[in-house]
């Protein structure tokens, strides 16, 4: 088989509601994916039996076994006794540690590549159960769903039939936040419900069934804002400078440090953009993909 290129797209979290730490050390969640127009590119080609090798232009993303498209691969070389091999290049687009999980929507990509290129014929509810053993959001991916529901780690997945569309401005800053890291920062124990939730996924939901943007607008919410601010205390500037530009409708992504903004309107996240980008590297107009 020929090489070829799927490509790879980031999400946002709409709202994020944390319910509990569980008895095996995650946390009981249930939030909005959206998954938006922001993409990497993840190049596959055939290589020798048995021969798996990952590339990447950033130097940030590790290559060896670190690596979700690598532990895919092992994944399906044990579980499916696929004994072929690939090279796969990824080009990135997504800021790293970013919670816009590029690492996540790679893995979910690559699952999709290998079925392909090893012509294994697995069914999308076969490759959901592989990504389940690979991250918590990488089943969102596999659903081709524009938005849907996320609840136990986040890997349950309920599509949300929606014909919304939504635009983005999204500020990166580069100083990554890693999940765990701000998890901890909530300071629940396993088995604890947490008192301090904030977050309401009613009204998005609602706002994107009803194709009501304002609604969506006024319902964005995470419960780890805290604990984000908690972990990187400057990125409250960040927050409220988009607030002052964007008026509402503005909310961290997962565990951040990404900050997004719902615009009204294509050329009003362009015209926020340019002011960020004044200071910001990774600033991102995108839209729902």
């Amino acid at each position: 088989m020929r090489g070829f290129s799927l490509l790879s797209h980031a999400k946002i979290n709409l709202a994020l509601e944390v319910i509990s730490r569980r008895r095996d050390g995650f946390h009981s969640i249930r939030t909005v994916f959206e998954r938006v127009s922001l993409f990497d590119t993840l190049t596959f080609s055939p290589a020798p039996a048995g021969e798996v090798r990952v590339s990447c232009d950033d130097r940030r993303v590790p290559c060896d076994e670190r690596n979700l498209v690598l532990k895919a691969a092992r994944l399906l070389q044990e579980g499916e006794g696929a004994d072929r091999g690939a090279r796969i290049h990824i080009q990135k687009r997504i800021p790293v540690a970013a919670g816009l999980a590029g690492g996540s929507s790679n893995a979910a990509t690559a699952l999709l590549g290998f079925n392909r290129l090893w012509g294994l014929g697995l069914s999308r509810e076969k490759l959901i159960a592989y990504a389940d053993r690979l991250g918590s959001d990488v089943a969102f991916f596999l659903h081709d769903a524009p938005f849907a529901v996320g609840t136990g780690r986040g890997e349950r997945i309920r599509p949300v039939a929606s014909r919304l569309r939504l635009w983005h401005v999204l500020v990166t800053p580069r100083a990554p936040v890693l999940t765990k890291d701000v998890y901890a920062a909530l300071g629940l124990r396993p088995g604890d419900g947490n008192s301090r939730r904030v977050s309401s996924m009613k009204n998005v939901v609602h706002g994107l069934v009803r194709r009501d943007a304002d609604r969506v607008r006024q319902g964005l919410s995470n419960d780890l804002e805290p604990a984000i601010l908690q972990v990187r205390p400057a990125l409250l500037k960040l927050k409220k400078r988009m607030v002052a530009l964007a008026r509402d409708g503005v909310c961290f992504s997962g565990s951040g440090p990404t900050v997004f903004a719902v615009t009204r309107t294509k050329a009003d996240a362009e015209r926020i953009a340019v002011l960020f980008r004044r200071q910001y590297g990774q600033v991102f107009v995108a839209a729902t993909f």
